[in-house]
């Protein structure tokens, strides 16, 4: 026998790589690697919570979208007459009134301005809260969870009494400086102003989310990154532009698009500010809707006016979820 024939023969046989989960004996299909997908488990967990927002949200919003498409006043109401489907006409109506367009602006800029000033607040405290004690923090925090908490009726009560023409404080505090009287001044004579007051109440009310918001998301930054920028001569704004912000954008975009949805579609603050009877200065999408179809009993002009403001607010959505999704790819 050769050599060649005696290493050949004493050679073991070469034994296949089967995976674990594979039957002994049958050969593993090529490309797979024997995992297994989630299967049903996610949507059983999700089936009560998307239950509720179907049994909660879902007719209402079908109702909301039939009405638009209808003629639907005091007399359908009652029953006297039937609805009449008009297509688009509740669409083209408002769309081609003035006062509309000009509510819409309004609604923009009161939401541009409110999300501005509170995020800028909002980061100024949660950086604040870094440099501070603990007990300072925490007398902080704990002011802020009770603002937060507040009650919005009791707050626009507080703000309403604080602005008030005869009795507000705002008014006496300021007259004590050199030069100033503002005894008996109303802030809601005219609509800026006034809109200047109730936004002032919203980014109060908004604040404090986003300064806990912020402040945990300032707490994974790291030091050593900070460090390192300063080591680099970077200034305090230069590591805060080229260090913070970046680490914070994905936390910045959530807050921001939530800060847009909820100022977008103030209502109770307005509402009750102005005694429930808003004047035409003073009205935003959300009571503009209000007041067209409860006060004018045109049911289905305020339906199309709430449903535009619906596409405009799932326009915001869009727009942040395209954020994400460029975030994610970065990473």
């Amino acid at each position: 026998m050769s050599a060649a024939q005696t290493t050949t023969a004493d050679l073991p046989p070469a034994k296949q790589k089967t995976s674990p989960g594979a039957k002994s004996g049958s050969p593993a299909a090529p490309g797979r690697t024997g995992r297994k997908g989630p299967g049903a488990t996610p949507w059983l967990l999700l089936a009560p919570c998307l239950l509720v927002i179907a049994l909660v949200m879902g007719y209402p919003l079908y109702r909301l979208v039939a009405l638009s498409f209808q003629s639907f006043g005091k007399s359908e109401l009652w029953g006297f007459k039937d609805p009449e489907f008009v297509g688009f006409d509740n669409f083209a109506k408002i769309l081609g009134d003035g006062e509309f367009w000009a509510v819409v602006l309004r609604t923009a800029i009161f939401a541009v301005g409110a999300v501005a000033a509170t995020m800028v607040i909002g980061m100024l405290i949660a950086l604040l809260l870094q440099k501070v004690s603990g007990w300072v923090k925490a007398l902080i925090s704990i002011a802020l969870v009770a603002s937060w908490g507040m009650p919005i009726i009791v707050a626009t009560a507080v703000f309403k009494w604080l602005f008030d023409a005869d009795y507000g404080v705002l008014n006496y505090l300021m007259s004590k400086l050199p030069g100033v009287d503002m005894i008996g001044h109303n802030w809601f004579t005219s609509g800026p102003q006034g809109l200047a007051v109730i936004m002032l109440l919203v980014v109060w009310g908004a604040v404090p989310f986003v300064v806990i918001t912020l402040s945990a998301g300032l707490t994974q930054v790291p030091k050593e990154l900070e460090e390192a920028a300063r080591l680099d001569g970077a200034g305090a704004w230069g590591v805060f532009r080229h260090v913070t912000l970046p680490i914070l954008k994905p936390i910045l975009v959530m807050l921001t698009t939530l800060s847009v949805i909820w100022d977008m579609g103030v209502f109770p603050q307005v509402f009750v500010m102005r005694n429930g009877n808003p004047e035409a200065e003073f009205q935003l999408l959300t009571t503009y809707s209000y007041q067209q179809a409860f006060v004018v009993n045109d049911y289905s002009g305020g339906s199309a006016i709430a449903l535009v403001t619906v596409l405009l607010l799932l326009g915001v959505v869009a727009v942040y979820m395209r954020q994400m999704l460029k975030i994610g790819e970065v990473e």
